[in-house]
């Protein structure tokens, strides 16, 4: 399995974990394009639960990696993900004091065990 499809069964597994956690779910992968800074931003996906918008970023890694995947999330990500989420909700004209967050769903996948270790770390970038 190829990094690309680690990624979109993360994706999918995250899906289904939000949802059973009572997040309705807005949208998925929404990108933009900036003029500045850097150039193509994505949200993995997009989910509302208690009045309040979440941006999640889902990262996926396997078993044999040394590091967790939250850790993938660095500083210049994290900026990516605040810009993108910015233009979300003006695009979708959502009101300025609309309580928003961004939220980091980490999945670690055991290919050989078909199982998955998932934590959410909710409002986790500031």
């Amino acid at each position: 399995m190829d990094s690309k499809q680690v990624g979109i069964l993360g994706e999918k597994i995250a899906a289904d974990y939000l949802k059973k956690k009572g997040y309705k779910i807005l949208d998925k992968n929404y990108s933009n394009n900036f003029i500045s800074g850097p150039k193509r931003g994505e949200i993995d996906i997009t989910v509302q639960k208690d009045n309040v918008i979440s941006f999640v970023e889902v990262k996926t890694l396997t078993s044999n990696k040394i590091i967790s995947p939250e850790e993938k999330v660095d500083y210049l990500k994290q900026r990516k993900i605040i810009k993108t989420a910015q233009s979300w909700l003006m695009k979708n004209k959502i009101p300025l004091d609309t309580k928003w967050q961004i939220d980091v769903v980490a999945i670690k996948l055991d290919l050989n065990n078909k199982k998955a270790k998932i934590r959410h770390f909710k409002n986790a970038v500031f």
